[in-house]
């Protein structure tokens, strides 16, 4: 029930588009804050994109902007990040998180999905 399951990931080809799935429990996803965040080898965890049921409110990182779209069903507890021309260096293994705030820090993040990995092809 405090679940959060991604799926979506996979590989893709430089300049190609992909779709990623987060789907929560109706509790986490009416009263948190849905972020993706990837993260690579030797990284720390960053924030990709927001989403809040609450406000209907985004946020993208500036890495993305343009390119990424985040969006919210409400009916299936569903954020998806639909990723558009994307690079080599958007490869990384991509997570969904809750938080009680609207936050793009990973300690503010006490709900964790298993990540999923996608690959650009250069």
């Amino acid at each position: 029930q405090e679940q959060l399951v991604e799926s979506g990931g996979g590989l893709v080809q430089a300049g190609g588009s992909l779709r990623l799935s987060c789907t929560a429990s109706e509790r986490l996803y009416k009263n948190n804050a849905l972020g993706w965040f990837r993260q690579v080898p030797g990284r720390e965890r960053e924030c990709v994109a927001l989403f809040s049921f609450i406000g209907d409110t985004i946020y993208y990182d500036d890495s993305v902007k343009g390119r990424f779209t985040i969006s919210g069903d409400n009916a299936k507890n569903t954020v998806y990040l639909s990723m558009s021309s994307v690079k080599a260096e958007d490869t990384a293994t991509y997570y969904c998180g809750a938080s009680w705030l609207w936050s793009v820090y990973v300690r503010d993040y006490d709900h964790w999905g298993q990540g999923t990995q996608v690959t650009v092809s250069s």
